[in-house]
């Protein structure tokens, strides 16, 4: 009988055989090459076996099986595409050969079955599934589409609008939805899944079960109508599909292409589109972006190690910051403290955190019994009363550096002298706001991004005297919060803002040169940034956005001076703030809801001809984006190579969660790896001697460019 290392087969007698997916190396089952292979030498194995009535399949781990080994995808996609097109096919015959066994097959999904679990699944005839598994193909989130033979089982085995539907979604499935799709036959309670599976395997056996017709339905090519459901679906798809990520417009146009063929032809058109997909840019960088997630999953588990246990956390400062900072860790299960200098600020504090979670129960995430005891958990207060209680306060004061030294001062009076104290600064060093504290070991700052509630990112900022435990406290702390992260080193700006500032730098100095700023907003916006530049400063605000640049700017004068007044600046000095107060580059009406809506000003042009000496000048999109995105990429290699993240998994994780960094792209650095360091590097030596040390080359990227070297 075989036994391989992640496949056993194990006799139940009778003629039955039980196909165990058990990994023993690993966590949970996955369908990396080994297996693959297993799978196929399992079954070449079954197929010899005249004794074999039936075969049962089944998991020995908590899920079923998540998927494919991703890890294994950087390697493979960088195989030509006709390699990866045999190397597809050669994968696909392991599952052809278990779905042509001469017996009837059941599969007990007991746990979760993602993407080539799933598709394992549909080569069976028949799927049990445990009330409490979730089923799904979620390949387009990784700019890929299903390749173990999905788009041409699932079509068949429920219908062409179920396909369309979960493979263009990637959406995860509950058991209810699963059933009324037709893909599982039947959802039964846990502790009763291998029995009914065994039960229904036994009716096949015997004869009461037509397996041999249902199999027969799965060879053939779709009914016609099918044809017609695909091509009806593509406008809503494309609407639908993030900017440069083809996946799931390229998985509809497959499956429409397969309908009319039978299932050899059909694998074959899939691997041969799978193997076009796995080329594309959006794939590397989606795949490369989980894989990071992934590493820094194991970075976290490191810093929990030395994390203080939190039972109560503090916020100081009731603003929309700090309001929605103690509402994340309410609604996270850390309760917390508010406390300000006004009434008027906790109660609007507290009276937005009552409005969050209404949001929360009206949009079905929090059960209606719940939120009154979310709401319980935080404790606003004018004095510092049970403040000697807290693990970690977050100062969230206004950004002043006078006001915040008093404020911190006086926490360390007030807490413990193991209370860990961040400041939630976004434009301070933390070595400076620290200069007067008794206990700088214990300070660190935890920069979170606006909202709150939303934005993913915290950047957890060492300053020269911060220890490791306090890191990785407030690591903890981001985490318990459903945050992600990212350990960053003291300097202006720290990461994420010191990156945005050349990029803006860039197009005011573009604009300087005559550059139209909507046209420039429409360009970066078809790039894949969610909105333009000019649109950016206004949200942000544009004395906010102003007085950044000026911060940032000043600690790197050697290439980010601003030597002369520049559009961001000049609206400020007309009073024109942006969204804030209407007007900025664009004008800004309240919509029926309430919501700012973008109108062109006409007189922003008059205006800006006071920084254009040169007048109005055309760009091409190429020469903007090359503008814009070149000093971005260079000051992420500046961050790098000073060591202000620990790897470019950091630091891009940073940019596509913390400012909208185009996800096709998948960070900064993965973009220069797309691009090619050697051209990097003549973009460089194109644009300096014109634009100046902005765009000049590092002597490490240079050294990079010519040795080969990449940064993944």
């Amino acid at each position: 009988m075989f036994q391989g290392q992640s496949i056993q087969l194990i006799d139940l007698g009778d003629g039955l055989i039980e196909l165990h997916f058990q990994r023993g190396d690993e966590t949970v089952n996955k369908l990396d090459k080994r297996t693959v292979n297993e799978l196929r030498q399992a079954s070449e194995f079954l197929a010899t076996q005249p004794a074999v009535r039936g075969v049962l399949v089944t998991s020995g781990k908590e899920v079923f099986i998540v998927g494919a080994d991703i890890g294994e995808f950087g390697e493979l996609f960088k195989l030509p595409e006709q390699v990866l097109e045999l190397d597809s096919l050669r994968s696909n015959s392991a599952f052809t050969a278990f779905e042509d066994l001469p017996v009837p097959t059941v599969v007990a999904i007991n746990g979760y079955a993602l993407g080539g679990g799933l598709e394992m699944a549909l080569s069976g005839d028949y799927r049990v599934l445990s009330s409490q598994a979730q089923i799904g193909l979620p390949e387009v989130k990784l700019g890929l589409f299903p390749g173990f033979g999905g788009t041409v089982r699932l079509p068949r085995v429920a219908s062409a609008d179920v396909a369309i539907e979960w493979i263009t979604s990637a959406k995860v499935q509950k058991s209810s939805s699963a059933l009324a799709a037709g893909v599982v036959d039947q959802v039964v309670e846990p502790e009763v899944l291998r029995d009914t599976a065994l039960k229904l395997l036994r009716e096949a056996v015997e004869g009461t079960l037509d397996w041999k017709s249902r199999r027969a339905r799965k060879l053939r090519p779709l009914p016609i109508p099918a044809k017609s459901l695909f091509e009806a679906a593509k406008g809503p798809i494309q609407a639908r599909s993030p900017k440069h990520q083809p996946a799931a417009l390229a998985a509809l146009e497959l499956m429409a292409q397969a309908a009319g063929e039978s299932r050899e032809g059909a694998q074959a058109l899939e691997c041969k589109a799978f193997a076009r997909i796995a080329k594309s840019q959006a794939a590397a960088s989606l795949v490369q972006a989980f894989l990071n997630e992934q590493k820094l999953k194991k970075t976290f588990r490191a810093h929990a190690d030395q994390s203080r246990k939190l039972t109560l956390g503090a916020v100081l400062g009731a603003g929309i910051m700090g309001g929605g900072i103690a509402y994340t860790s309410a609604l996270r299960g850390t309760p917390v403290r508010l406390k300000d200098i006004a009434q008027a600020q906790l109660d609007l504090g507290i009276g937005e955190a009552q409005k969050l979670l209404a949001r929360q129960v009206k949009n079905g995430r929090l059960s209606e019994d719940k939120a009154p005891g979310i709401l319980a958990s935080i404790t606003p207060q004018l004095d510092y009363t049970g403040f000697e209680q807290v693990d970690m306060v977050v100062e969230a004061v206004v950004e002043n550096l006078k006001v915040k030294h008093a404020v911190l001062c006086e926490l360390e009076s007030v807490t413990r002298d193991d209370c860990v104290i961040a400041s939630n600064t976004s434009s301070l060093r933390i070595d400076d706001l620290a200069a007067p504290l008794a206990r700088p070991q214990n300070f660190v700052g935890m920069h979170f991004f606006n909202p709150v509630p939303v934005m993913a990112l915290v950047e957890v900022i060492q300053g020269e005297k911060t220890s490791d435990e306090a890191v990785s406290t407030a690591v903890g702390y981001a985490l318990a919060m459903g945050k992600t992260p990212i350990v960053v080193k003291d300097c202006p700006g720290f990461l994420v803002n010191r990156i945005l500032t050349p990029y803006i730098m860039g197009f005011t100095r573009l604009v300087a040169d005559g550059a139209d700023f909507a046209v420039v907003d429409r360009v970066l916006e078809a790039f894949g940034w969610p909105m333009g530049p000019a649109y950016l400063q206004d949200v942000v605000g544009m004395d906010t956005g102003n007085h950044v640049v000026e911060i940032i700017s000043a600690g790197y004068p050697q290439r980010m001076s601003r030597q002369r007044k520049d559009a961001v600046a000049l609206m400020v000095e007309n009073g024109r703030f942006g969204q804030k107060n209407g007007l900025g580059f664009y004008r800004y009406e309240a919509d029926p809801n309430g919501k700012p809506k973008k109108t062109a000003a006409d007189d922003t042009y008059t205006l800006l001809a006071a920084v254009q000496p040169v007048g109005r000048q055309d760009f091409d999109p190429e020469t903007i984006i090359e503008r814009c995105m070149l000093p971005l990429i260079l000051e992420a290699v500046h961050c790098l190579e000073e060591g202000v993240v620990a790897s470019a998994t950091e630091l891009d994780t940073a940019l596509l969660l913390g400012i909208g960094f185009p996800s096709y792209l998948g960070g900064a650095l993965k973009y220069a790896d797309w691009l090619g360091l050697p051209h990097l590097v003549a973009l460089c030596d194109a644009y300096a001697p014109e634009l100046g040390p902005m765009y000049q080359a590092t002597d490490t990227l240079r050294v990079m460019a010519a040795q080969g070297r990449t940064f993944y």
